[in-house]
């Protein structure tokens, strides 16, 4: 079975701190950023809020694609999530 990677953006509020990460097992790494388990910036601003997530099964694609959207432009960030998530919802409960 193919295992799954994501590069996922987190968020303090609407158009607030943004974060963008990659893992292979997302609830338990959001899970980890909404309940302060990681020492660092997610935990120092509050940033709880999962707001985009792509997936793929090839992992240098994942690694790629993180620090591709880790150099982009805050506004092209902020229009990525606003593609597909206009309100910013959480989308943790939808994993």
């Amino acid at each position: 079975m193919l295992k799954t990677y994501y590069v996922y953006i987190m968020a303090s509020k609407k158009h607030g701190v943004l974060y963008v990460g990659m893992t292979s097992d997302i609830k338990r790494r959001v899970y980890e950023h909404r309940n302060g388990l990681i020492e660092g910036f997610t935990r120092r601003y509050f940033v709880h809020r999962l707001v985009y997530f792509e997936m793929t099964t090839d992992v240098n694609a994942a690694i790629a694609r993180e620090k591709q959207l880790k150099r982009w432009k805050r506004q092209w960030k902020i229009e990525l999530i606003e593609k597909d998530n206009p309100d910013w919802r959480d989308l943790y409960d939808e994993l």
